[in-house]
């Protein structure tokens, strides 16, 4: 049986109902150069995150910059299109933008200025989504500026019973390297989940996933979602890990850009519909559904999440 989330707010509780969700972090243009040319996607880890939400039938809120601009005006379409609620800060700079290369081979990524400034507005509006919401996720946020550190911290009432983190370093965008790891290990340790992955690891520490894991845990986070990507994913909580495999699926891998962002989606999912899970077994359940949508995401160009067709998930959930 899953332990219940504290503090549920109406129509939130029970399998398959309805959670309202506010992600809080970044929206941006990706733009893929390759040996076949350049093409641009609405992007950005915790738009990705509120529109796979949406897609698996949650109610979605997104917090994140724009630009005064066209890349905004396509953000602002792409989200309507899949029902996610867009509250607005602005940005002096443009909308952010990622360029990633890969016509030699091994990705390089670029980011612009905007990108590399980012700044979230805590306003009426945003405190108001935050306040309102079942579950607060925070993705890709700048948690080495200070300030704005400590304005998500303020903005948000009993975040260790319906806080989710997802530190999502990027190179290209940290200023304060120390400072984005002591704020992180510290929001982590107020938060329900905290998802990580190898390249954060190596990012932030310059050590193996299971050391960053390590000092989660002693930093005080109670469960810690570790994804490796071909390696699958480990869950840690006060049991023993949890592991789930990637899942093979028909088809040939297009693209990795959405897997984590998939996996968290479904994992919030899971945690809105039924609570976080309790043992191991429920645990597993949840990790290998998460598994599933995100082997059907990478079978597609672009990080929009997908789901698995029906007979694929019905041989791979046996």
């Amino acid at each position: 049986m899953s332990q219940q989330l504290p503090q549920q707010r109406t129509g939130s509780s029970g399998s398959g109902s309805v959670a309202r969700v506010t992600v809080i972090g970044d929206a941006l243009i990706d733009e893929l150069r390759d040996p076949r040319g350049a093409r641009e996607f609405v992007g950005g880890a915790a738009l990705n995150v509120a529109v796979g939400l949406a897609l698996l039938g949650q109610q979605a809120t997104l917090v994140a910059m724009l630009g005064d601009d066209e890349p905004a005006t396509r953000i602002r379409a792409y989200l309507r299109d899949y029902g996610v609620r867009l509250i607005e800060s602005p940005s002096e700079h443009g909308t952010s933008r990622a360029v990633s290369d890969r016509t030699d081979g091994e990705p390089r990524y670029e980011f612009n200025e905007a990108a590399q400034r980012r700044r979230i507005r805590f306003d009426d509006a945003t405190r108001a989504a935050i306040d309102e919401a079942d579950l607060v996720v925070v993705s890709c946020f700048p948690f080495d500026d200070a300030e704005q550190y400590a304005e998500l911290v303020g903005a948000i009432a009993d975040p260790a019973g319906r806080v989710i983190v997802d530190g999502n370093p990027r190179a290209g965008m940290l200023a304060d390297r120390a400072r984005f790891l002591a704020n992180f290990e510290d929001f982590a340790s107020r938060s329900l989940l905290v998802k990580v992955g190898d390249e954060d690891a190596e990012l932030l520490l310059g050590d193996t996933l299971d050391a960053f894991v390590g000092r989660l845990s002693s930093a005080g986070a109670s469960a810690v979602l570790a994804t490796a990507g071909r390696d699958g994913a480990t869950l840690h909580h006060v049991d023993s890990p949890v592991h789930a495999s990637i899942v093979t699926l028909p088809g040939l891998v297009i693209d990795t850009m959405g897997a984590g962002d998939a996996t968290l989606a479904a994992m919030v999912r899971r945690i809105a519909a039924d609570g976080l899970p309790a043992t191991d077994t429920a645990w597993a359940q949840a990790l290998h559904e998460a598994m599933l949508i995100a082997a059907a995401t990478v079978r597609h160009e672009g990080a929009l999440l997908r789901m698995p067709r029906a007979d694929a998930e019905a041989v791979h959930s046996s």
